[in-house]
């Protein structure tokens, strides 16, 4: 069911009776884990700062006695920017749907509607959007600084934030042979590429191809597949994507299960480039594909798979033991299905622009201008991420 736009009354917000149960899920297990609402930093700009730098290489110094101090050598430090962006939402109830709480529009209208202050209820569920918007950004913004207020702010999150240690399918997966698209019979061309109805396919590049889309999941039909040419659908057994211009070139790869080597490879990419070094925060963030896929790997691997649970900051999780220390398995359901994202937890934070008198991410009532209560929810928050090498994302495994 969709929400309304606008003001709020007896005619489009009906009172039914009954335990209340949320049709969409609300938690918010990586906002939560570091810092929330309560926690985290602060900022007096819409934009903040951080800074990195690094040590040389270690080596075995063979010093002379006696010897000159040597040749001076200072470390250099770099700058790491991203910026608060707005959270914003109005709620309006007219005085007749506060003060009809007795009218129901469903059965059973003996019993008592439990929305007793429809104000309180509506803020509190924008709320909720409001920080499952910052938990989706967290994972899957891109970053934005306007020049002027035409755009606004949007803060940079962990997908895009990830460059070092980013292993896509053309790390770990064999490209398919010379692919192109064709647009008057939606067909993709590779000749001898191997592929049968149902497997998975990702593009990580396109030259044309407009209807197809990089990075994304698709899945061959059986309509139109031959030996050198095969049409995609975006859900298992779905209608052919419409290619609306050729591509005259691509780069594409069939998806194939996660395997340990795989993920073992990101982790060490990460180790080695300074993360995964705080056991109790080191952990994978993954949807539920992500979830399974590490769970049937570590099975085909070793025969079992083993593990337990913990609290982190409040959220509970899954740990695995592996050839990089234990881990925590943090489910989100706004990672992309085909990725897994190796956080070191300790490095990240929300950051706040703290109104004056109000604090962060406040409720106040606005002007009266008719019969009706209207609130605004306001709040600002960005997120630091540390040093970007500490953290990890693995994608194209299949879903």
């Amino acid at each position: 069911m969709a929400g309304i736009t606008g003001l709020g009354t007896n005619y489009n917000l009906p009172n039914y009776t009954g335990i209340l149960f949320g049709l969409t899920p609300s938690e918010t297990p990586l906002f939560s884990a570091i810092g929330g609402l309560t926690g985290g930093g602060q900022s007096t700009d819409t934009r903040f700062e951080w800074q990195t730098y690094d040590l040389r290489t270690a080596a075995q110094p063979e010093v002379l006695e006696g010897a000159a101090a040597p040749t001076a050598q200072g470390r250099v430090r770099g700058q790491v920017t991203n910026v608060c962006q707005i959270h914003q939402e109005k709620v309006s109830v007219a005085y007749s749907k506060i003060a009809a709480v007795g009218k129901k529009a469903g059965l059973a209208n003996d019993a008592m509607n439990p929305i007793r202050d429809e104000v309180d209820w509506q803020v509190e569920q924008a709320l909720k959007q409001m920080v499952r918007d910052a938990e989706y950004s967290f994972i899957n913004g891109s970053y934005q600084l306007p020049v002027d207020n035409t755009t606004g702010r949007k803060t940079r999150g962990l997908l895009s934030a990830i460059t070092s240690t980013a292993r896509d399918a053309d790390d770990w997966l064999t490209a398919l042979p010379t692919t192109t698209a064709t647009a008057a019979s939606d067909l993709v061309n590779s000749t001898a590429h191997g592929l049968v109805a149902g497997d998975q396919v990702i593009f990580t590049s396109l030259t044309g191809g407009t209807g197809l889309v990089v990075d994304t999941v698709y899945y061959v039909i059986a309509s139109g597949l031959t030996a050198n040419a095969f049409k995609l659908a975006a859900t298992r057994g779905g209608s052919a994507i419409d290619i609306t211009v050729d591509a005259s070139a691509a780069t594409a790869y069939k998806m194939i299960a996660l395997t340990v080597d795989a993920f073992y490879d990101t982790l060490q990419s990460v180790y080695d480039n300074g993360g995964l070094s705080e056991q109790e925060t080191n952990t994978v963030i993954a949807n539920s594909s992500g979830k399974r896929a590490i769970s049937n790997a570590f099975a085909d691997a070793y025969g079992k798979f083993n593990e337990t649970s913990r609290n982190l900051a409040g959220v509970n999780v899954t740990t695995i033991e592996s050839d990089f220390g234990r881990l925590n398995i943090m489910l989100n359901r706004f990672v992309p299905q085909h990725k897994l994202i190796v956080a070191s937890l300790d490095q990240l934070t929300p950051v706040f622009l703290e109104v004056p008198g109000k604090g962060h991410f406040f409720a106040e009532p606005l002007a009266k201008t008719g019969a009706s209560d209207d609130v605004q929810l306001y709040g600002e928050v960005g997120l630091a991420y540390g040093n970007e090498k500490a953290h990890g994302v693995l994608s194209g495994f299949a879903v």
